[in-house]
């Protein structure tokens, strides 16, 4: 599949569903999601997994970080390419990416976003000949934050990218007890 070809996958139904047992893979298969990613498997079920995927017409990539018996090593994206029928990958390594591409697979490369270092960094770490695509997590923090306060009893504090006083009164209105940033106009509020 081309870049251009999974772009235009995500503009027709921007949902990508991520799977990540095979339950989920099958409510995943009779969804309206066009993209799959998955999260979960091993190098003996994976080549199963991708072809389930495949037979329903959908696109299917492999988060290659968090399959079993998957190493950090250039084999693993040849063994993909060549034991699989997947699209493409995910991963958190950039040498992973650009392996996939020279194996005719895409990539997408993803990033946690933990602090504003972290942000900083995705430009040092991300390379466009590499990956078609990126992937940021957390992706909606006020929602995460909300969910974390009904759960727990002990107070959130909301850290990480907070940079503006919007930031603050979301993560405060999501719940959040305070917050914690390293941008020091945030500190004058």
């Amino acid at each position: 599949m081309k870049p251009d070809v999974f772009l235009r996958h995500l503009d027709e139904n921007p949902v990508i569903a991520a799977v990540k047992d095979m339950d989920g893979l099958e409510k995943a298969i009779a969804s309206n999601c066009e993209i799959i990613f998955v999260l979960f498997g091993d190098i003996l079920n994976i080549p199963e997994i991708t072809a389930r995927i495949k037979t329903a017409d959908k696109v299917a990539m492999l988060h290659v970080d968090l399959i079993e018996g998957l190493a950090y090593r250039d084999v693993s994206i040849d063994y993909i390419a060549k034991y699989t029928s997947a699209d493409g990958i995910l991963s958190t390594k950039l040498n992973l990416a650009r392996r996939a591409g020279v194996c005719g697979l895409l990539a997408v490369q993803r990033f946690f976003l933990l602090d504003s270092m972290a942000l900083a960094n995705i430009h040092k770490q991300y390379s466009e000949d590499a990956a078609c695509a990126i992937e940021i997590l957390p992706g909606i923090i006020p929602k995460a934050i909300s969910r974390l306060t009904k759960d727990i009893s002990a107070p959130v504090i909301a850290g990480g990218l907070v940079n503006d006083k919007e930031d603050v009164i979301n993560a405060l209105n999501a719940g959040a007890r305070a917050v914690s940033s390293s941008n020091q106009e945030v500190w004058f509020l």
